[in-house]
């Protein structure tokens, strides 16, 4: 199988787990209050499904959608529970600081993610991202090395540009709709957010 094709396969999967596992979970969990970040872990080999989650911040502050999955990722039986270093990490969001430091500390070596700091700032009112990452660290736009000794980071929309442009058209549409979506959950996070006690809500 060519690299392309290769690819091409696993943006497939990262799209259908981003619709079909963490989108449910991250409906439910914005209509409790949290905000609209989620995380799936797959496997490498065949790139099932090992654990998806999303943001439960109302919970815990600390539990956002990265953290939460990890969290439950480490409830799984010790004996059942799969080598970080045979997993791919999914992020429906650039992480953050903190979760960026989790995925590292857990010893995965690579995350991919759909939306970027931009979109969650722009796209979704939510700009704490890249305002710890410019105040506490003096990251300038959030340029963190995304490719180290530690993780390589993937953004899935660049993948898609990366495609010949022919096998483009599929995946573009089915961003359109996910992004949609995500839209719509965004606005009723903003409508409601003022009844939560989220620090950085």
């Amino acid at each position: 199988m060519s690299d392309a094709t290769a690819n091409q396969k696993l943006l497939g999967k990262l799209f259908s787990v981003l619709e079909d596992d963490i989108l449910p979970k991250t409906r439910a969990g914005v209509k409790g209050g949290n905000k609209l970040f989620g995380a799936a872990i797959l496997r490498k080999s065949d790139h099932s499904l090992v654990i998806a989650e999303t943001n439960n911040e109302t919970e815990n502050p600390l539990w956002h959608g990265e953290v939460h999955c990890l969290k439950r990722f480490y409830e799984i039986p010790a004996d059942q529970r799969p080598a970080t270093s045979d997993l791919i990490f999914l992020s429906t969001h650039e992480p953050c600081s903190m979760c960026l430091s989790a995925i590292t500390w857990a010893g995965f070596d690579n995350f991919y993610y759909f939306f970027s700091y931009e979109d969650s700032r722009d796209a979704f009112a939510i700009p704490h991202d890249l305002k710890i990452m410019g105040e506490v660290f003096a990251l300038k736009d959030g340029e963190y090395n995304k490719s180290n000794a530690f993780w390589d980071s993937h953004s899935m929309m660049g993948m898609v540009a990366e495609l010949p442009e022919g096998d483009q058209s599929a995946f573009l549409t089915r961003a359109r709709i996910i992004s949609d979506e995500y839209d719509q959950l965004s606005d009723l996070y903003q409508d409601g957010k003022s009844g939560n006690d989220i620090p950085l809500n």
